[in-house]
């Protein structure tokens, strides 16, 4: 399940096969089509009275959690996953998700310490390791900052500190990587213009010497248009994805629906018909929606795509930042959405 929290950092799914029965699944499941509804007291009704029957059950706790945090009860969530660090030390989600709250409040040697936590139990944590860099990050701007405080004219801390706060600060959404260079590549570029390279002086003039050019061999010629191909290729993945975000933002339903493929998977193996209907009234059952677009990396294999980004949902009840990987081909021209999941 999406785990649902306010946060600029990337919540992960908390590995429930290890301590849940299976015949407590359907508690769950229904927890999280209550939240992805958007039913936050109705959810959190649920839990409490699973919990009323099965206090120690670790995964309604989680929940549990999930949902304070959702009603900014952040002190309330924080001993909640505090107690699952102490009950089940081996499960590193705990632990993120507490470096999460205490990130959001500012405490980033608690959030470091807590990421350094989940690393140890689970090395293979991606989510922490992404989490930790962030804290990472955050923690060398007030380092910088501090640093200009005590030295205004520091260049090389003013420099610094623009990286990083570019690197923390890039939420733009819906850009394509492949045009927009990374706040570093500009800061580079930027310094270079600065300071051009004087021509060295030469002794004497001498007469230029007129080179012949080299044939161009049909093979350099043949990899340069198929590179051309693949960039123009990337590029129009890229432009799809954006505009069925953007038609999702504006819930333009057809538009929306128009990006999946005659062939599209459904999640739940259910017809076409019976999807897209629940998806329209998803849609335009909601209020205001905002989705972007981040760190988007696109493989390209004949007529078919993988994406890769990071998903920012956003509406009137629900904010969630999750990663998402879509399966496109390419039919009668244009990419189109195959099969679309949670997760990298």
């Amino acid at each position: 399940m999406r785990q649902i929290l306010k946060s600029v950092f990337v919540i992960s799914n908390l590995s429930f096969a290890l301590f849940s029965a299976p015949s407590f699944a359907d508690d769950a499941a229904d927890v999280g089509k209550l939240l992805r509804a958007g039913q936050i007291s109705e959810a959190l009704q649920k839990v409490d009275g699973a919990l009323a029957v099965r206090p120690k059950d670790a995964q309604m706790r989680f929940l549990k959690g999930l949902i304070l945090t959702e009603q900014n009860k952040s002190a309330e969530a924080i001993n909640i996953f505090t107690k699952l660090t102490d009950d089940y030390p081996e499960l590193p989600e705990p632990y993120n998700n507490l470096a999460v709250l205490y990130a959001a409040s500012g405490q980033y040697d608690k959030a470091r310490a807590s990421l350094e936590m989940a690393i140890r139990t689970n090395p293979t944590y991606g989510t922490a390791h992404e989490n930790l860099g962030d804290v990472y990050a955050k923690l060398a701007s007030q380092a910088y900052d501090k640093a200009l405080q005590l030295d205004s004219g520091n260049a090389t801390a003013k420099l610094k500190l623009t990286l990083v706060r570019n690197l923390v600060g890039n939420t733009t959404g819906g850009t394509n990587p492949k045009t927009s260079p990374s706040p570093a590549i500009q800061i580079a570029q930027t310094a270079s213009a600065k300071a051009p390279v004087a021509p060295t002086p030469t002794k004497q003039a001498t007469a230029p010497v007129k080179a012949e050019p080299e044939p161009v061999k049909a093979e350099t010629t043949s990899k340069s248009k198929a590179s051309q191909i693949q960039d123009k290729d990337e590029d129009d993945v890229m432009k799809a994805i954006e505009n069925w975000a953007k038609a999702w933002s504006n819930k333009d339903t057809n538009a929306y629906l128009a990006h999946y493929a005659k062939d599209f998977q459904t999640p739940k193996g259910e017809s076409r018909k019976v999807w897209a209907e629940e998806r329209r009234e998803r849609i335009e059952g909601k209020g205001r929606i905002s989705v972007k677009i981040e760190s988007a990396k696109v493989n390209i294999d004949g007529n078919n795509a993988t994406v890769k980004f990071r998903q920012i949902y956003t509406s009137d009840r629900l904010t969630a930042n999750s990663r998402k990987t879509i399966n496109m081909t390419k039919q009668d021209g244009k990419w189109q959405i195959k099969q679309e999941r949670a997760g990298s």
